[in-house]
């Protein structure tokens, strides 16, 4: 009978490594945030950038460029109609993207979906970002999906590391724990409230027009979501034989390590306004 494995310590070096990363990259988006417009757009326009590659490194290995272009031209022309408010576009587009890159790609992938996936993948969590900073109280809205986000991962890091316990899916995700999970949402759900509090405070943030339950429950459901982009990426790795989508960002792996999470819950978050702007939320 074997003996069970000694349980890991806690990775403070691996901790440290993230801080001096989110130090560096935190400061930058907040930036863009706050400014809005074309600031906003262009990190979103790089992160699409970005994230082509490393999608086309993972599931194009032959030829990474040529796929990766295809994708971040689709994506682009589509974020672009939602930026300029052509909505009726925007989607229409999506659609015909994805089309376009596996066609294009055909070749270069072993499945023309993955290409197209690629697209699909993408950009809805892109324009969703677009639509909610060029929104009615556009920048307490996105800080509060970054909030979220970040808050439900950094905890659930944090808790998980030091609380340890069962398991939530080693298949596809072998460090994951309950507790962190537990942790994270906990954690989501606190920062969803705080930033509507801080833009209830501060002359500088606009309201969040939604009350306090409604908020609550948006900040679970986007630290729910975190938590399921970042399980759905582990399978799509597992998938493609990697262990991170690149090496982009010290501690983190790729951008897409960094912003899987990010992906879901922006979806999530952008549903939550529009229902609230249908007058379904109050």
């Amino acid at each position: 009978m074997t003996s069970p494995s000694p349980a890991k310590r806690f990775n403070w070096t691996n901790l440290r490594v993230r801080v001096v990363s989110a130090t560096v990259l935190v400061p930058t988006v907040v930036a863009a945030v706050w400014f809005g417009g074309v600031w906003f757009l262009g990190l979103i326009a790089v992160g699409v950038a970005l994230l082509a590659r490393e999608w086309a490194m993972m599931s194009a290995k032959r030829t990474p460029i040529g796929v990766a272009s295809v994708i971040a031209v689709a994506v682009l022309v589509a974020l672009i109609a939602a930026y300029r408010d052509h909505y009726y576009l925007t989607w229409p587009l999506v659609i015909g993207g994805a089309i376009a890159a596996a066609l294009i790609a055909r070749g270069a992938v072993e499945r023309r979906a993955d290409a197209a996936y690629g697209v699909v993948y993408i950009a809805p969590a892109c324009i969703a970002m677009v639509w909610l900073r060029e929104g009615p109280a556009g920048l307490s809205w996105v800080l509060l999906m970054f909030t979220v986000t970040w808050f439900a991962d950094i905890f659930a890091f944090v808790v998980g590391s030091l609380a340890k316990g069962p398991k939530l899916w080693p298949r596809f995700s072998p460090n994951k724990t309950w507790s962190g999970f537990f942790g994270g949402l906990v954690a989501a759900t606190i920062g969803g409230v705080f930033i509507k509090l801080l833009a209830d405070l501060l002359p500088a943030l606009p309201p969040i027009e939604i009350g306090w339950p409604v908020v609550a429950i948006t900040g679970f459901l986007g630290g729910l979501a975190t938590m399921m982009g970042d399980l759905w990426e582990s399978m799509l790795k597992r998938r493609f034989g990697v262990k991170d989508s690149g090496d982009l960002i010290p501690g983190h792996g790729g951008l897409l390590d960094r912003v899987d999470g990010l992906m879901f819950a922006a979806i999530v978050v952008a549903g939550v306004r529009l229902l609230a702007q249908w007058g379904w939320l109050t």
